[in-house]
């Protein structure tokens, strides 16, 4: 593929990033994923003595197992493709891709000499049947290979930065105004911990998957062998596949002929909520940057500005911010949509769903441009320290609280008196402190007070971190 020439900054700009999660979203990978459900319904009949259908020998299974890996791995997908849309062989063109993907393993059975098994092929089933399993695949391989493993190192960095920097005093913002302090540590700790929350609500969803035929009432299934308890039948084939999926997937006995994609909002909610995390994170970050409380190593070779020769952008913050967005924005409209289906079944729900790797491909690029951005940063203590020294004002609330412990009258509108919207000194603040009545205060009350700086004046915070 040229890249330059590619409609998406995934499969262009961006391909790098891309072709990771190609393996899991692209049209082959769909096309090899309803393969691998097609032929594992056919080795489930085969292997249960309830339906008449012979065992399959061990030089056919390995036959099965090439098929798929051809598809896969080489340019055997193509083949199907060409079914369902031109032709191929002696097979017309079935504008239809499930159809093409039967067709192509009635054909290779008959190639192996097991005749006897076409007719088992996608016996029963629906395209819906195969295709809600496959992407159930998809996301499942997607999310345990790539998503999760790419938030969990960016939580372990998290992490790190939290432990290392847990007792660097720092000046916080609410407002943006100077506030009580806090130290750079535990404030990596709030985004590691929310993090990781949404890493383990992410990864309890169990994806919903249906296997009952083409209105949802196994009546194919039923008329053919009635005495089967089909949705037992169900229940084990979508455990039998959700052993390969590496994830939480189970049978919905009770559905239309699509399986309704609750699962699937329920398993973006916690994706989407991860990925606000870390724009609150990438804004936080470009404004300590901005400050230069903390800093970014410059790559050698690399260019900040056109025109600005000094400048080291926080680019990999803000691309994280932009590209989460985009991800954000397809993740909730299929929130929006895929619940959605009219009566019994439309179809509209399919060409949305190939757009899972869109959005799970905006997120990696985002995930793994913070990373990068992670890994070029340091705090510049020495700043950090005195932007909070800059501010003595900040411990007039540790003042007032203490002197209200003491029973001091109204010492809030004392402090404000003397500090809103004043540049405050810290000599200012100890002489506040020394002229307190020493009927009202005594003098170790006094000299608790004269002890507090806005750098110690930081509570619980590198008690937080851990």
């Amino acid at each position: 593929m040229n890249t330059l020439k590619a409609l998406s900054p995934l499969d262009g700009r961006y391909r790098k990033f891309g072709s990771v999660l190609a393996t899991h979203f692209s049209e082959q990978a769909l096309i090899t994923n309803r393969i691998v459900v097609m032929v594992e319904w056919l080795r489930f009949l085969a292997a249960d003595s309830r339906f008449p259908v012979r065992s399959i020998t061990g030089r056919e299974d390995l036959k099965l197992e090439e098929m798929i890996s051809g598809i896969r791995n080489d340019d055997d997908a193509r083949i199907i493709k060409d079914i369902e849309t031109k032709g191929w062989g002696d097979h017309p063109r079935t504008n239809h891709d499930v159809k093409a993907c039967e067709l192509y393993i009635r054909h290779c059975l008959t190639e192996m000499g097991a005749t006897d098994l076409v007719e088992w092929v996608h016996f029963g089933r629906t395209s819906e049947d195969v295709n809600n399993i496959a992407y159930a695949l998809m996301l499942a391989g997607a999310l345990d290979e790539v998503m999760v493993p790419s938030l969990e190192k960016i939580r372990a960095t998290l992490s790190r930065f939290a432990e290392q920097y847990a007792h660097l005093p720092m000046l916080s913002r609410t407002h943006g105004q100077p506030a009580t302090p806090t130290t750079l540590g535990k404030e990596f700790a709030v985004f590691a911990t929310r993090l990781a929350k949404q890493i383990v609500q992410l990864e309890k969803v169990s994806i919903l998957v249906k296997s009952n035929g083409a209105s949802g009432n196994y009546a194919a299934e039923h008329v053919a062998f009635p005495e089967v308890d089909w949705q037992e039948v169900s229940q084990a084939f979508c455990a039998r596949v959700g052993l390969q999926a590496m994830w939480n997937v189970e049978a919905n006995v009770v559905t239309t002929q699509i399986e309704p994609h609750d699962t699937y909002a329920e398993l973006f909610a916690p994706l989407m909520r991860a990925n606000t995390i870390l724009i609150d994170m990438c804004q936080d970050l470009w404004r300590y940057i901005s400050d230069d409380w903390i800093v970014q190593r410059a790559e050698r070779g690399e260019t900040g500005s056109s025109t600005m020769p000094h400048k080291v952008n926080p680019i990999n913050f803000e691309n994280g911010e932009g590209n989460l967005g985009v991800a954000n924005a397809l993740l909730e409209f299929f929130c929006r949509k895929l619940p959605i289906s009219r009566l019994q079944r439309d179809l509209s729900d399919s060409t949305v769903e190939r757009n899972f790797g869109s959005a799970f491909g905006y997120a990696y690029v985002a995930y793994e441009n913070i990373s990068t951005g992670l890994g070029k940063i340091v705090a510049n203590e020495d700043l950090v320290r005195e932007a909070l020294r800059n501010h003595p004002e900040v411990i007039t609330e540790a003042y007032q609280t203490i002197l209200r412990s003491v029973g001091y009258p109204d010492p809030y509108g004392a402090l404000k008196q003397i500090s809103r919207g004043a540049k405050m000194m810290l000599p200012n603040l100890h002489a506040f402190v020394l002229a307190l009545d020493p009927a009202l205060v005594d003098d170790a009350t006094k000299a608790r007070m004269l002890a507090i700086t806005p750098e110690n004046y930081i509570g619980l915070a590198p008690h937080l971190v851990g």
